[in-house]
C-alpha cells in the first residue's frame, strides 16, 4: 500500500522542483527526503526518479503518481474532516498563507475571532506575498490564502476556488507637511523629482510602482528597498522618501498622510483555496472570518486621506 507521507514528498518534488527545495519545506533532511522517495520506488516497482547531472526529476511514471497523488492526499484529507466533522465542529489546524499588509488588518482579527467561536480550531498564520502563496496553496504548504488577483505570476485553474474580498486602493504615502500632501488626490507624473521607498525587486509592489511611473513619464529615482512595510514607513517619516502601498499596509500609528492616485489605482484582494477543500468546516470557518472583515475599511469604499498619529 501506497504510503501518504511519500506520496506528498513525490508532490512537493513536482511542485517545488528539488530535493533541497522538499527538504527545506518539510524541515527535513534532503537525504531522508531521498531515502523515503527510494522506498516509495520500491513500493511502486516503477522508476519514479531519474538523475540530471546533481539534479533528479520525475520520470513519466513519476509525473502520473506525483499529481494523482495530490488528489489522493486531498480526497484523504477532506474524509478526515468530514469524519471529524459530522456534528459540524470545525477542528483542526488550518494554515493560512496572508501576504504582509493583511496579517494585522485582516488575519490576526479572524484568528481572534476564531479562538473565542471556535476554541478547536488553531489557525496557523504564515507569511506569503502573492508569488510564493500560489505554489504554496498548490503544493499543500498551506490550506487557505489571501492574495491579489491582479499578479500576472498566478495561475488560475479549475482546481482552484477564488472568493472576493473586495478592492484595496493603491495610496501614495507622503512625509507630513510634504507639499503634494495639499491635494485631495495625486497623478505621479508630479513626483518625477522624488525619491521613493520601495518594496523589494520584483515583488507585486515593486513591479505596479514602477509600472505606474513609467506610464507616468519617468523611472522612479529608489531610496530603499524593504521587505517589511514598517521599516518603509518609517523611512518616509524620518528621510523625507515617498512610497506607493496598498491601503491596508498603512495605520494610523505612522507620522504619514495618504492621498489617492489620480487616476485611481486598487488591487483586488481574494481568499483562495483549493477546489473542493471547502468541505472542510475547519476551512469554511476560517473563510467566514476572513470575510468579516468590519476592521478594515478599506475593501469597503475609499481610504482615509490622512493618517496621522
Amino acid at each position: 500500500m501506497l504510503n501518504s507521507g511519500r506520496l506528498q514528498l513525490l508532490s512537493l518534488l513536482d511542485t517545488l522542483g528539488t530535493v533541497r527545495a522538499v527538504a527545506d519545506t518539510l524541515h527535513l533532511s534532503a537525504s531522508t527526503v531521498s531515502q523515503q522517495l527510494a522506498v516509495l520506488e520500491t513500493e511502486t516497482g516503477c522508476p519514479l526518479l531519474e538523475r540530471t547531472g546533481r539534479r533528479v526529476r520525475l520520470t513519466p511514471a513519476g509525473l502520473l503518481l506525483a499529481r494523482r497523488g495530490r488528489e489522493i492526499l486531498d480526497r484523504m484529507a477532506e474524509a478526515e474532516a468530514e469524519l471529524r466533522a459530522l456534528n459540524e465542529e470545525p477542528i483542526g489546524t488550518v494554515r493560512l498563507g496572508v501576504f504582509q499588509s493583511a496579517i494585522y488588518t485582516l488575519a490576526v482579527p479572524a484568528a481572534t475571532r476564531l479562538a473565542t467561536t471556535h476554541p478547536h480550531l488553531h489557525l496557523e498564520l504564515i507569511e506569503m506575498e502573492p508569488h510564493e502563496s500560489g505554489p504554496a496553496l498548490r503544493s499543500g504548504e498551506a490550506d487557505v490564502i489571501v492574495t491579489t488577483t491582479d499578479y500576472a505570476g498566478l495561475s488560475w485553474g479549475v482546481d482552484i476556488e477564488v472568493m472576493s474580498l473586495g478592492a484595496d486602493p493603491v495610496v501614495l504615502v507622503l512625509p507630513r507637511g510634504h507639499p503634494l500632501a495639499s491635494r485631495a488626490a495625486v497623478g505621479l507624473a508630479a513626483c518625477k523629482e522624488e525619491t521613493w521607498a520601495c518594496d523589494r525587486p520584483q515583488s507585486y509592489m515593486a513591479d505596479l510602482l514602477l509600472r505606474l511611473c513609467r506610464e507616468s513619464g519617468f523611472e522612479p529615482r529608489v531610496a530603499c528597498r524593504f521587505s517589511n512595510y514598517l521599516m518603509l514607513l518609517r523611512h518616509v517619516e524620518s528621510t523625507g522618501s515617498i512610497a506607493l502601498l496598498p491601503a491596508l499596509a498603512v495605520t494610523a500609528d505612522h507620522a504619514v498622510v495618504t492621498r489617492e492616485l489620480s487616476p485611481p489605482a486598487h488591487r483586488n484582494v481574494a481568499v483562495v483555496v483549493r477546489h473542493g477543500t471547502t468541505r472542510r468546516a475547519a476551512v469554511n470557518a476560517v473563510i467566514a472570518a476572513l470575510r468579516a472583515h468590519p476592521e478594515i475599511p478599506a475593501l469597503a469604499g475609499p481610504p482615509d486621506v490622512t493618517r496621522q498619529p
